[in-house]
This record gives C-alpha cells, sequence and structure tokens, in this order.
C-alpha cells in the first residue's frame, strides 16, 4: 500500500480547520497530520510531523501566510505549500508565490480539487485556480512601459536640465551649481546625446513636455 500524503493545516479559523480534516479524512491517500491555528504553530508542527503538503491560510493573527510560508520553506524546503485563501488580490497573491507558495487555490474550492490539488502537490505539478491564473497572465501580457531618456540623466544632469529649461547660459549654470564652465558644457553635451536632441532650445522643451522644468 503506498504511503499516505501527510497533510498540515494551517488556519486560524478553528471551524475552517475541522471542515477541512473532515473532508479530507475521506479521501484515499492523503492523511492530515496535524492542525494549527498560527502560523508560528504551523512552523513548529511542519518540523515535527514533516508533512509532505501544507494547506495555509493567508490573513492571519500575528504572523502572516505569506511569512509562515517563507520561514517554513527556510526550515522545510521539500514541504509543498498550498495556498488556500478568500483573497485574490495582488498584495497577497504575489508575494506569496514569491515567497515559495507551490499552489494557490480559494477557499470556494470543491472538496475534490484541493484534495487533487494535493495530489498533484505531492507528484510535483503546481495547481492554480481558473481566477488566479487568468490574473497572472493579464499581468504578465501588459506590455511593458519603455523607460523615458530623461531616465538616464544623472542627478547633476537634470540640474543642469532645468536651469538649461530656465533659459540659463552655460556661465549662468556654472555660477548656480558652482561649477567650470567646461564641466557644464560637458554635462550640456551628455544631456543632448541622452534625450536624443540637438540643441539647448530643444532640450528645453523636452524638459516643460515632461514636466522637468520650474
Amino acid at each position: 500500500m503506498d504511503t499516505p500524503i501527510k497533510v498540515l493545516l494551517v488556519d486560524d479559523h478553528e471551524m475552517v480547520r475541522i471542515g477541512l480534516a473532515a473532508v479530507l479524512g475521506t479521501e484515499d491517500g492523503i492523511e492530515v497530520v496535524g492542525e494549527a491555528g498560527s502560523g508560528a504553530e504551523g512552523i513548529k508542527l511542519a518540523l515535527e510531523y514533516r508533512p509532505d503538503v501544507v494547506l495555509m491560510d493567508l490573513v492571519m493573527d500575528g504572523m502572516d501566510g505569506i511569512e509562515t510560508t517563507r520561514r517554513l520553506l527556510q526550515q522545510h524546503p521539500d514541504c509543498k505549500v498550498i495556498v488556500l485563501t478568500s483573497f485574490l488580490d495582488d498584495e497577497k497573491m504575489y508575494p506569496v508565490i514569491e515567497a515559495g507558495a507551490f499552489s494557490y487555490l480559494l477557499k470556494t474550492s470543491r472538496a475534490s480539487e484541493i484534495a487533487q490539488a494535493i495530489r498533484s502537490a505531492a507528484k510535483g505539478q503546481p495547481v492554480l485556480e481558473a481566477q488566479v491564473a487568468t490574473k497572472m497572465m493579464n499581468r504578465f501580457r501588459q506590455p511593458k512601459q519603455e523607460a523615458l531618456p530623461h531616465e538616464d540623466l544623472t542627478e547633476r544632469e537634470m540640474e543642469v536640465l532645468r536651469l538649461i529649461a530656465r533659459g540659463k547660459s552655460n556661465q549662468d549654470v556654472a555660477d548656480d551649481l558652482f561649477i567650470g564652465v567646461k564641466t557644464v558644457k560637458f554635462h550640456v553635451t551628455n544631456i543632448l546625446a541622452k534625450l536624443g536632441v540637438e540643441d539647448r532650445t530643444q532640450a528645453a522643451i523636452y524638459a516643460f513636455k515632461n514636466g522637468l522644468a520650474e
């Protein structure tokens, strides 16, 4: 007979743990080895029972599911953490995945879906709730915004550009910034090259269009 998949439940709501333990107890090949009502307790029990899979709540009093996942996997890296939560917002979903969560399910999932996710995790196959997968795909499909030319300017070059936009001459810029005229010319040359413009006037226009001029 195959060794059952050892599962640890981590959720600060007792009724949720009771319900999960009841439904998973009817599944062949799955054994709930422990229940934890907090993140700290979850880490302690994980080190004691060495579960194959942990069902992890995200929002808990004290240590949340994100930090619990991170710390648990640092000490028990072979474990697979399946997030089981009611939340689908970016502030929770992406950080816990980055922390090492293997799968992500919503608490609206059917018992059979949770059981299947546990079996898949034990085989090294991650499972994402359909809404989660769609959300992640949409995020990565969003085109990346190209960096604006002025983002390559140094802090000093930005100071020079703002003064150019105010109509200051090289000598005026040198006096205002307490640097040499040759240094100002050097900065102006770099500014024009980075902005892709031909002269000071075009640089000033660029500054005004992009809200860089006072």
